[in-house]
């Protein structure tokens, strides 16, 4: 995914949720809170990488189409 927005140009800020304690938990909570991660959960996926975009108004978890990102 990381290569995929350098490769295109695409500004985006990596946060990688090992490195702390609170960046576990702010994935946590999103994945936890937010509908978007159902199907994830219910077939048994983790939902990492994903993208948020907006501050949370909208997360993807595929490879996204450009036009999504600028």
């Amino acid at each position: 995914m990381k290569e995929f927005l350098s490769n295109n140009g695409i500004n985006y800020e990596y946060i990688e949720i090992t490195d702390s304690i609170r960046n576990l938990k702010i994935y946590l909570k999103l994945r936890d809170t937010r509908p978007e991660f159902d199907e994830i959960k219910r077939i048994g996926r983790v939902g990492i990488p994903f993208i948020i975009i907006n501050n949370g108004e909208k997360l993807i978890f595929e490879k996204p189409e450009l036009d999504e990102l600028r």
